[in-house]
């Protein structure tokens, strides 16, 4: 079972096997968490997102096309469950991490320094370390679009004309977003080489 592709297995889960569903969640479980992680910053949130994708695969299944690849069917699901998210959070406030102690009346600690994790600040000071969170933070700062071609491209390893299909423009559109997308992380990784050898 474990040497069937997706699509045979989604053809044996509709045929009434239940059982194959535990082989694509394994399967494909930690790069759909991965994806929905880096839209939606929370582990928890990415977690609920995961789950939510799969009970919809499950709900879903006898929709399934095989015209298309299981994973492009998956990830657009988790794309759509994302921007779901991102839609309900404009609509809610939360305290900014800039601002100052409500009970303070502004004064003492804000409320990002009152939260920041003093284990992390010691981790960064690694260069690896250093490095891994340089190249996380050029991926956020791509712009949405940029960023998600190259997330469904490095994390779901989908081809370009499958994200085309995900995301619902053209291949050319897609190639012309991770070649930018790709150029900017480059200049963040350059700009870390300059500072890596003013430490030296």
């Amino acid at each position: 079972m474990s040497q069937a592709s997706d699509e045979e297995l989604m053809r044996q889960y509709c045929g009434g096997d239940r059982s194959v569903m535990t082989v694509l969640v394994r399967r494909h479980q930690r790069a759909v968490f991965h994806f929905a992680m880096r839209h939606v910053r929370s582990p928890d949130v990415a977690q609920d997102v995961a789950q939510d994708a799969f009970v919809r695969v499950v709900q879903s299944a006898a929709d399934f096309k095989e015209q298309a690849r299981f994973l492009t069917w998956l990830f657009t699901i988790v794309r759509n469950l994302c921007l779901d998210h991102a839609r309900r959070q404009v609509h809610r406030r939360h305290a900014s991490l800039d601002a100052g102690n409500p009970a303070a009346e502004g004064e003492g600690p804000t409320l990002g320094e009152q939260t920041r994790d003093a284990k992390a600040d010691v981790e960064r000071a690694a260069s690896s370390n250093e490095l891994s969170a340089r190249i996380q933070g050029a991926v956020d700062l791509l712009p949405s679009e940029q960023r998600e071609v190259f997330l469904l491209r490095e994390i779901a390893n989908l081809p370009f004309k499958e994200i085309a299909e995900v995301t619902g423009v053209s291949e050319n559109t897609v190639k012309s977003r991770m070649r930018y997308a790709l150029e900017r992380l480059q200049e963040a990784l350059l700009e870390y080489e300059d500072f890596a050898r003013s430490l030296k």
